[in-house]
């Protein structure tokens, strides 16, 4: 994040002296920047964990004292502190101290998730443990969509994610209502046009769909998996290069575009799975090796062409792992080391080459334009 801000302020120096940007333009460009930036400060952040911290500290302590309070009073305790913090936020949304106030309301939702662990204890509520986890992100939702607090929705999201991988865990099989649950949240973080909400869904999402392929057909569903993560890098990928369309809206492309890396993702951890998890034959091995890494290289050049920054780097990690991956599984009976390495050479060498051509052609482009 600094690093990308470091170079847009160079640019945006660089535009001035060009005479692209007006002095004004410059000086509000870098403002709204820095706006944009202010909920990621350092003392908010190490707010935000101290409030986490001192939350379980206090239910620590009731937890140490609990048998000798009545259960009247135990409820009283616990009300109290959540109130408290819910109140103390809203002081602070008042007094314009937002990134404060959504650390008062995680220090909120760190005593509403203890107490029902302390209730739950306290009633002997212990036939199904997720049950918890699922009402804790249930008001952790509500919080982030009432009080609008994205950090809110943040722990929503996680909690979302350890519900579903807890049942997955008991049960063996694919928990499908965590579809439900997950489009709730999205659907709060794109009400709030939060990107880095929309990126985590994007990563909860992915996770959840990779492990389908170990899930289904007694864990044979990863050609279903590919499928699926193929389908959707293609559709993102249409959806981001067409021109801005009224229909789409900015949003929605912008969202297709940062979503190609996680797709892109999705599929090539099937075809890992395939590859070296599952015990192909040497020919199968030697066509999805080969598909891979075509599949690695079209979205590394995708990338290149539309300066997607998130799917090349993905691009080029997933080919550094294909390769390293290839050679280990095949070293002594598919190729020998020699051999592979020059291959596995010429083919970053021909990619290079593409890189440069690309490259030369868009500031031909530009220049003419």
């Amino acid at each position: 994040m600094w690093r990308h801000r470091n170079q847009l302020e160079a640019d945006v120096q660089r535009w001035r002296e060009a005479g692209w940007v007006t002095p004004e333009g410059g000086d509000a460009i870098l403002e709204e920047l820095g706006s944009r930036s202010a909920n990621f400060r350092l003392p908010a952040v190490l707010a935000m964990l101290g409030a986490v911290l001192l939350g379980f500290a206090a239910m620590s302590f009731v937890a140490a004292n609990w048998q000798e309070m009545s259960k009247l009073a135990r409820l009283g305790v616990l009300a109290a502190a959540l109130w408290a913090a819910y109140g103390f936020a809203g002081w602070l949304f008042q007094r314009g101290y937002e990134a404060f106030a959504h650390t008062a309301v995680l220090a909120g939702l760190a005593v509403y998730g203890a107490a029902i662990m302390l209730v739950a204890q306290m009633y002997h509520i212990d036939k199904h443990p997720p049950d918890a986890v699922l009402m804790w992100g249930a008001g952790a939702l509500l919080a982030g969509i009432l009080l609008r607090s994205n950090p809110a929705l943040v722990l929503a999201m996680l909690l979302t994610a350890l519900w579903s991988g807890w049942e997955t865990a008991i049960s063996g099989d694919v928990h499908w209502p965590f579809l439900g649950a997950w489009c709730l949240v999205t659907l709060a973080f794109i009400w709030h046009q939060w990107q880095p909400g929309l990126h985590l869904a994007a990563l909860v999402l992915a996770i959840w769909v990779v492990s389908l392929g170990y899930l289904l057909n007694k864990g044979n569903a990863h050609v279903l998996v590919f499928i699926l993560g193929a389908s959707a890098s293609a559709a993102a990928a249409a959806v981001s290069s067409v021109p801005p369309l009224p229909a789409l809206g900015q949003t929605a492309q912008l969202t297709a575009r940062r979503s190609i890396g996680y797709a892109a993702a999705v599929s090539y951890a099937a075809l890992f799975a395939l590859q070296f998890i599952e015990q192909p034959s040497t020919s199968w091995l030697i066509a999805m090796a080969a598909g891979s890494l075509i599949l690695l290289l079209g979205a590394i050049i995708f990338a290149l062409r539309t300066a997607n920054r998130g799917l090349l780097w993905f691009a080029y990690t997933a080919f550094s792992i294909e390769v390293m991956a290839l050679y280990f599984k095949s070293i002594g009976t598919l190729l020998g080391s020699s051999v592979f390495f020059f291959t596995a050479g010429l083919v970053v060498i021909a990619l290079a080459y593409i890189a440069y051509r690309l490259h030369a052609r868009s500031e031909t482009q530009r220049r003419v334009s």
